[in-house]
């Protein structure tokens, strides 16, 4: 038998799509999920190009992550003594941690590749770009990470086309739909 749903007699026909389906599903992942988002971040800033980092937390951090409480809009990364430093993002305390808990608005490390690093130290030091977060989730394997952007500040004239930009979008979109 080359064909692995060709099972020919052994299973009747009425059962073959079911089997099939079975077999060549994907599991879809249960554990992402978007904890914090910076929407500010892509208006503000003209992202280069972006990568995902481990950040190391305590427990009662990650719990408050997954209870969904925690803020990174004014929050920023640095390349301090060739470490990689996420300053001023919050994480709500954890009531049932009381005793134990964590301080809201502490420095946390970030987890990165030392030549991510270097390449990031590189780009905020001699290119003059800055280390944005852009969204902190849960992946697939339930483990915290951090999207960084490495991205260059937008000027009023920038932040302007933007918008004129996104307005057109808009009011083509309108158009089309009104024409259909």
């Amino acid at each position: 038998m080359s064909d692995p749903l060709a099972f020919g007699s052994l299973v009747p026909r009425s059962v073959l799509p079911y089997l099939g389906s079975i077999m060549a599903s994907k599991s879809d992942s249960k554990n992402y999920k978007v904890i914090a988002e910076n929407r500010r971040a892509r208006y503000d800033y003209a992202i280069e190009s972006d990568v995902e980092v481990g950040i190391v937390l305590m427990g009662s951090e990650v719990k408050s992550l997954r209870v969904g409480q925690s803020n990174i809009a004014e929050s920023y990364a640095s390349v301090e003594g060739g470490e990689l430093w996420l300053t001023n993002s919050y994480i709500a305390p954890y009531d049932p941690a009381k005793t134990w808990g964590h301080e809201e608005r502490r420095r946390r490390k970030l987890l990165a590749k030392s030549k991510e690093v270097a390449r990031m130290w590189s780009a905020t030091q001699r290119e003059g770009m800055t280390l944005v977060p852009l969204v902190m989730y849960f992946n697939d394997r339930g483990i915290v990470k951090l999207k960084l952007g490495i991205a260059k500040g937008k000027k009023n004239y920038d932040k302007r086309a933007s918008d004129a930009q996104r307005d057109w979008a808009r009011q083509k979109q309108r158009l089309l739909k009104h024409n259909d």
